[in-house]
């Protein structure tokens, strides 16, 4: 019998795979005190993020308040250096209304690095020892919430790995999940297809009208979500590769659209709306997969399926990541980092329900203690840049 999922409770009903301590740099100054301070918990649930900015960011703050109130963190140890423009006590105060503990240590009024380093690991110290004395409680697949990225993609993604993922979303939403699936500028052409899978009317130009913006901001940059890699490895377009994406959405029906460091406000499938409203303001909106797998958790996901053809290593902080090779020569030459091999359904070996629901499980097996490759091999990577917040549009979540 299947041993059932698993999570920590937290005060506002959501459960938590995981129970990490966040050890966060409030500025760039103190990303070497935040870094000393895990250093002697490299075994344990002690994992460094932070906005490295010291200009004022409203989505900065605005990410960061979502990612330290995760349910898959149990209590935030901040350092501030104390002459940036943070609103730490803001974040300290919206963590400590979340119901987790919370300890700001800043630096200048500290006494200097080796002081702040020792208040901070002392605090690390004893909770994890209160952390490890918390029951966990039964949870069950529709209290998930799960994100999807495809990243070093090549010829076989659109072909195996993304159709598989889009079969376990398939399966993850029929059982009441909420499942987010992006990027939109990686969904160029694509966006008359989904506006046909809405389950509310009202959401058609909504969706066409957010990869349309990503065309023009892409446009703009002089660039696309295109690179030298995905055409070494066998794609011939965006077009293409914008197909590919598209096939780990599923075939559900899209909910509405969600922006980085929104909820879904229920279950089933989600999109992620990554680029900012109006001209481009601070670059490209992501500057790499892993900024992307980040703004995925800040919308609540528990994990992350990531698809790769040409083969990505990365994890990340806070939630783990299941790497999904889509290519049967990747998964050969890098199978430690790798959770599935989608690559059998190339050489007919399995079809991509049966791969789907090998994800699927996957997923689950990770709240009844299972570890991500990632995770086994200490991928907590984060990047957190500037960007500009959108506000939330009007029907992005009808019917609610």
């Amino acid at each position: 019998m299947t041993a059932p999922m698993q999570g920590w409770l937290r005060k506002d009903g959501r459960k938590g795979l995981r129970n990490v301590v966040v050890v966060a740099y409030l500025v760039e100054c103190a990303h070497h005190v935040c870094t000393r301070i895990a250093r002697p918990f490299d075994e344990s649930e002690v994992q460094v993020i932070g906005f490295s900015g010291c200009f004022p960011s409203d989505y900065g703050q605005q990410m960061m308040e979502a990612l330290c109130t995760h349910p898959n963190v149990g209590a935030v140890q901040l350092v501030s250096l104390g002459c940036e423009n943070f609103k730490k006590r803001r974040l300290a105060e919206v963590i400590e209304a979340s119901g987790r503990p919370v300890n700001l240590v800043t630096i200048q009024s500290e006494g200097g690095s080796q002081p702040s380093i020792a208040a901070g690991q002392d605090w690390v110290r004893a909770q994890l020892a209160g952390l490890a004395a918390q029951p966990r409680v039964p949870m069950d697949v529709s209290e998930l919430v799960i994100g999807t990225i495809c990243g070093g993609s090549d010829a076989t993604s659109g072909i195996t790995g993304n159709p598989a993922a889009g079969a376990a979303f398939d399966r993850l939403v029929a059982e009441g999940a909420a499942c987010i699936f992006e990027e939109t500028g990686e969904l160029i052409g694509c966006e008359h297809i989904m506006a046909e899978r809405v389950a509310h009317p009202e959401l058609r130009p909504q969706i066409i009208a957010t990869v349309e913006k990503a065309a023009h901001y892409y446009a703009a940059m002089g660039y696309g979500s295109f690179s030298n890699g995905n055409a070494e490895g066998g794609l011939s377009s965006i077009e293409e590769k914008s197909l590919g994406a598209y096939a780990k959405s599923g075939s559900s029906a899209i909910q509405g659209i969600v922006r980085p460091a929104e909820r879904p406000s229920g279950g089933g499938l989600w999109l992620l709306d990554v680029v900012p409203d109006g001209a481009p303001k601070f670059g490209f909106p992501n500057i790499n997969d892993s900024a992307e797998i980040i703004e995925l958790i800040a919308c609540g996901a528990h994990a992350v399926i990531f698809v790769t053809g040409r083969g990505s290593v990365v994890g990340s902080a806070i939630s783990p990541v299941l790497k999904v090779c889509a290519n049967p020569d990747t998964y050969e030459r890098m199978r430690a980092d790798m959770d599935v091999n989608a690559g059998r359904i190339l050489r007919g070996q399995a079809s991509v329900a049966e791969v789907g629901q090998e994800i699927r499980d996957r997923v689950v097996a990770l709240g009844q203690g299972a570890r991500s490759c990632s995770e086994q091999l200490g991928h907590t990577e984060f990047v957190l840049t500037y960007k500009t917040p959108a506000p939330h549009q009007p029907g992005c979540h009808p019917g609610q």
